[in-house]
């Protein structure tokens, strides 16, 4: 396992920041190395972001010196979703298969964490986040609802909004996974936003949310195209530029959005103190600078 720290700062910094400095200090450029469990701890409300991605063989999460614990889930929770082949993830002996574009909720206490692919030619690539957790939440499977059927037991089907238009290029479906509603946590919330074909923009108007930080993972992606993550106070903008299956810190005093070259998903993964998703101060794009 490889354990990356990055540290918070002052929104008054940032404007001084160069291209390589916002890279550095906000951009998690690698999340997945096969047979590796790749992590970044960021002081940001102490979210944990990365991504496990065995192939020939199981991959345990341990934990590290700077959680100061006998295990990674000893006071945190984790949410997982998976954005490659079919995987398992083993929990105290518990098994749970976990297939493309599905996720899963781990509550605190969990000791033993495992992660393993069904077929190496085509492995799973778990995406993690986790962040600090004072109550034990039971473990839930999620996945994207099918019409006409009810969800398999032990599953709950995730909520999904329709939002966006074709003429402002941001037609989209926002996936929540963890989330009131779905299952409970103590203060991750997470969820999975798709781009329609011909969308390009992943969130408008522009908004920061002074009650918790987010984390995006921009996938889907091909090889040729980018985002152009935008960060920063509204009036001092500062952009990143992402390639595929590459994740941005974004803290709270941060607004954040970004448009693509074309359609892409990424993953939102958010903690603080409020976990209602609408919790947000809009800024109007004629206010940003």
């Amino acid at each position: 396992m490889k354990f990356d720290i990055r540290y918070s700062n002052h929104p008054d910094d940032s404007k001084r920041y160069d291209t390589a400095e916002l890279r550095q200090k906000y951009l998690i450029e690698k999340l997945f190395e096969a047979d590796e469990i790749l992590l970044t701890y960021s002081h940001q409300d102490r979210i944990i972001a990365g991504g496990a991605m065995p192939v020939n063989k199981a991959l345990s999460l341990g934990t590290f010196k700077e959680l100061a614990t006998a295990y990674f889930l000893e006071r945190r929770e984790m949410g997982v979703i998976n954005i490659g082949g079919a995987g398992v993830i083993e929990l105290d002996g518990k098994k749970y298969d976990i297939g493309f574009k599905e996720g899963i909720y781990i509550g605190k206490g969990t000791k033993e964490v495992t992660f393993t692919s069904v077929d190496k030619k085509n492995p799973a690539k778990f995406y993690i986040n986790s962040c600090p957790a004072h109550k034990e939440y039971p473990t839930v499977k999620i996945v994207k609802p099918v019409e006409g059927k009810n969800p398999p037991e032990g599953v709950r089907y995730c909520i999904q909004r329709h939002l966006g238009s074709e003429d402002a290029i941001n037609k989209r479906t926002i996936n929540q996974f963890i989330i009131g509603g779905v299952c409970e946590s103590c203060q991750l919330s997470m969820g999975m936003t798709e781009l329609a074909v011909g969308s390009a923009w992943n969130t408008l108007p522009s908004h920061t949310h002074e009650r918790r930080m987010e984390v995006y993972m921009y996938f889907e992606l091909p090889a040729n195209e980018a985002v152009f993550h935008l960060m920063g106070t509204p009036t001092e903008t500062r952009h990143i530029v992402m390639h595929n299956e590459q994740a941005v810190i974004s803290p709270s005093w941060s607004i954040h959005t970004g448009v693509g070259t074309r359609n892409y998903t990424f993953i939102w993964g958010m903690c603080g103190e409020n976990q209602t998703y609408d919790d947000m101060d809009n800024i109007a794009t004629e206010d940003l600078r």
